[in-house]
């Protein structure tokens, strides 16, 4: 048996190895110096420690897409090739140029979309289209609550599928578990077909995924009618009946080609977490005819292959501006990139508003976000802070011309570690209609001034500082 000391030498060495490894890991991964930085300090202050949380969330990438699947499912999709390259504005063809070599699809015209403005409206709309759905259903979300909605969601799913619709339904790992009662359970006691997206049960294989989220919200009827958004499957939406936690959101209706850049995605993602393969006309039916002249393309991005697609698209955008940026996020904590860009964009006589909440849901991100609100400031940007309910939407305008919708909020768990969805969209009419709602949610808000920062008690800012020091774990 062997004695006290060598018990003891043995767990030190075991300790020094994992840091050990967890350094050397950090240091060939990581990108951002104050991101090694600060997880190599952590593993050297807390070895045991500090080294499980970086493999739990400083391990940021997977390989999960076969080589075969990305050639014959995304880079040859048909809907890529029905864009019509003269009717791309001359103005805007270096930006939809530089999506055309971040992402998997090529923008198409031929496209609808609606914006739902409320969570009753956007369930309504979703419900009635799973009432009508003859032949497939898929549901991608983060979050599905098995509340008033999600049953409601529930039964309505039933029902296509008791008549024959094909329904598969995707929740992520994560999400699913802020629901009390788990929603996965009650879809498969009704015969749905349902999956978790990278479960967390099954520690330790998926202790290094912990942090890998699949963030997108998807729901795709007969493969020809969809709809995407910021929205999850939960009551705080309903604006009729929100109960204690209301959020506002933003979730937009879609018909046209673009649906079947939202099926490949939510196809290569239960392929992913089932090994079932969707394929042929009940998922993927050919397109007959246009459903309006909008020109759109889905930019899916995540910790793989997609890997930093909306960041890259969210500078090339910034930097194409001529007169006018819009964000509204729910939270905002840009890296240096994008902050400078920003910056750089208000110095120009670019007018840069962003529309952040007055009071978080997540207050550590609140906090962290704050130290930055000077700087933004002092440079020409305005900060305007959006009244109660918790605004949940996520928006970018450009030059009221160019939008991008979806799921992808502006920090670093979005941009990084999560998968997402976002819609790059080109038509005045509806940059105008969201411009109109994006003016009005600003006229009810309160304009942040360097007088309100400089206002903040030392406490309060000592606090953001220390909160600022976290971004590299948030």
């Amino acid at each position: 048996m062997l004695g006290t000391g060598w018990t003891a030498s043995i767990t030190a060495f075991a300790a020094f190895a994992l840091a050990a490894a967890s350094v050397m890991h950090a240091l060939l991964q990581r990108r951002e110096t104050g991101t090694v930085i600060a997880w190599v300090g952590l593993i050297v202050l807390l070895p045991v420690a500090g080294s499980i949380l970086y493999w739990m969330f400083g391990v940021n990438r997977i390989r999960r897409r076969a080589h075969a699947l990305r050639e014959g499912h995304l880079l040859v999709d048909p809907a890529a090739h029905n864009t019509n390259e003269t009717g791309i504005p001359p103005r805007w063809s270096r930006l939809l140029g530089c999506g055309d070599r971040l992402a998997p699809f090529r923008a198409s015209t031929g496209n609808s979309v609606r914006p739902l403005l409320s969570g009753d409206q956007a369930y309504a709309a979703m419900l009635e289209a799973i009432d009508g759905a003859s032949r497939s259903i898929t549901l991608a979300t983060y979050i599905f609550d098995y509340d008033v909605v999600g049953q409601r969601f529930v039964r309505h799913l039933k029902a296509a599928r008791d008549r024959g619709v094909e329904v598969r339904v995707l929740i992520d790992g994560i999400g699913a578990r802020y629901s009390r009662r788990n929603t996965l359970r009650f879809l498969r006691r009704a015969g749905i077909p349902a999956a978790a997206f990278m479960p967390v049960h099954h520690l330790p294989r998926t202790l290094a995924a912990f942090n890998l989220r699949n963030h997108r919200k998807m729901l795709l009827v007969d493969g020809e009618h969809g709809f995407t958004g910021g929205m999850n499957i939960r009551r705080g939406h309903s604006a009729s009946d929100p109960g204690p936690h209301p959020i506002q959101d933003l979730h937009f209706e879609v018909r046209g080609p673009i649906c079947l850049q939202l099926q490949r995605i939510f196809a290569e993602d239960w392929q992913f977490s089932t090994q079932e393969k969707l394929e042929g006309a009940p998922w993927f039916p050919e397109m007959s005819r246009p459903a309006g002249a909008l020109l759109c393309r889905a930019l899916p991005d995540g910790p793989d292959e997609d890997f930093e697609v909306i960041k890259f698209t969210l500078l090339a955008a910034i930097a194409e501006a001529r007169e006018r940026i819009t964000v509204v996020t729910p939270y905002f904590l840009p890296d240096l990139e994008l902050l400078g860009a920003l910056k750089a964009a208000a110095l120009r006589g670019i007018e840069v508003d962003l529309l952040l909440p007055a009071r978080n849901n997540l207050r550590l991100v609140e906090w962290a976000g704050r130290p930055l609100h000077g700087e933004i400031l002092t440079r020409g940007c305005r900060i305007w802070l959006t009244p109660p309910p918790f605004n949940h939407s996520k928006l970018m305008l450009v030059d009221r011309e160019w939008i991008l919708v979806g799921s992808a909020n502006w920090d670093p768990r979005s941009l990084r570690l999560n998968f997402e969805c976002n819609l790059e969209c080109l038509d005045r009419e509806l940059a105008q209609q969201l411009a109109d709602w994006a003016e009005d949610l600003r006229s009810r808000s309160h304009p942040l001034t360097l007088d309100d920062v400089h206002a903040r008690s030392l406490p309060a800012r000592l606090r953001d500082g220390a909160a600022r020091l976290l971004t590299p774990y948030l």
